[in-house]
């Protein structure tokens, strides 16, 4: 196979630096284009030490002309930059954003959450939200894949095909997810200058993250049905990784057994889901560095109740691991490419 000529918008955040590390070993890819716009004429070297041996082009600033002589853009960019971009393309243009721009179906939704008009309404229909594992098939025909965030990557695996196959009640479900502060991107530290961000734990978006937005929008429609949760995010002193925690109340006679068996049935061809033994206590050290996402089942103090744990790498499962699994769905490369 030939390869992809990508261009990378926003490449020196911890998202951007982290696809650039993953993409420097993708068989079928060249990196043309590294865009910034506070680091012209830097390598990308100097925000990670280890590209330092790699042949890769110095940080420009972003020029529409550029798109003429790629196939693919990855957009890591603040919330509404993606947008302007996608205005620009080419019809052999193919576009993956790892920021919100093209999640919400509704211009009147990212309007209420992220307090911006969008500046590209008409390419909300030839975009498709990028859950890898369960998008697959209608990911190859759209032009523009909007990546999940990070909470909603490790929240949706679990609880979509327990609410598919009619197993959990839709009234009441508790998710509790802690994330290290990379997910709040490099100004993390001026946006929480306040927080002693390695030595405490902080709650942070209650009822107004905007994550809700899009949990609420997957959930209703990946099932045809409307499900009452509440999401309760949380910055730890860590710098990757989450864990959310999804406390669900059993429908009547359905037990741990069969959940763990419908989410290994629902999965058992996906590569990167992992579904463990019953009660297994989890830890995002587990999938620090890696695309995978680990699924643990564990009783609860009630009869009628179960604790579902997820974990993922923020920047990687739910950011830059699952950004390239949507390319190599799109591209038809084999699923690992890149990723192991």
């Amino acid at each position: 196979m030939s390869k992809l000529n990508v261009l990378i918008a926003g490449s020196t955040g911890y998202i951007g630096v982290q696809l650039i590390r993953l993409l420097v070993k993708h068989k079928y890819v060249n990196i043309k284009y590294l865009c910034g716009n506070n680091s012209v004429g830097k390598k990308i070297s100097t925000f990670d030490n280890s590209l330092k041996k790699k042949k890769l082009p110095k940080i420009v600033k972003f020029k529409k002309e550029y798109l003429k002589n790629v196939d693919l853009i990855f957009t890591a960019l603040p919330n509404g930059e993606a947008q302007q971009i996608s205005n620009y393309l080419d019809k052999k243009n193919i576009l993956i954003d790892l920021a919100a721009d093209f999640r919400l179906e509704k211009v009147s939704d990212y309007l209420k959450w992220y307090k911006k008009k969008h500046k590209s309404k008409k390419n909300i229909k030839k975009s498709i939200y990028g859950l890898s594992e369960l998008n697959e098939k209608k990911i190859k025909n759209y032009q523009i894949i909007a990546c999940p965030g990070c909470y909603p990557t490790s929240i949706l695996l679990p609880l979509i095909p327990l609410v598919n196959n009619e197993l959990i009640k839709l009234n009441n479900i508790i998710i509790d997810s802690k994330s290290g502060y990379s997910g709040a991107g490099r100004g993390v530290h001026k946006k929480f200058k306040n927080k002693n961000l390695y030595e405490s734990l902080s709650v942070y978006g209650i009822a107004t993250h905007r994550h809700n937005a899009e949990i609420e929008q997957s959930l209703n429609k990946f099932t045809n049905k409307k499900i009452d949760f509440s999401f309760t995010p949380h910055l730890s002193p860590m710098f990757r990784g989450i864990l959310s925690t999804i406390y669900i109340d059993l429908k009547k006679g359905v037990t741990q057994r069969k959940i763990i068996n419908v989410l290994s049935s629902t999965y058992k061809n996906h590569y990167f889901i992992k579904i463990l033994k019953n009660n297994k206590l989890i830890s995002t050290n587990d999938v620090i560095n890696t695309n995978f996402c680990h699924i643990s089942v564990c009783k609860s103090k009630n009869d009628n109740k179960l604790i579902i744990l997820s974990a993922i790498d923020n920047l990687i499962k739910g950011g830059s691991g699952q950004a390239i699994q949507n390319m190599n769905i799109k591209f038809g490369y084999p699923i690992k490419t890149g990723l192991i």
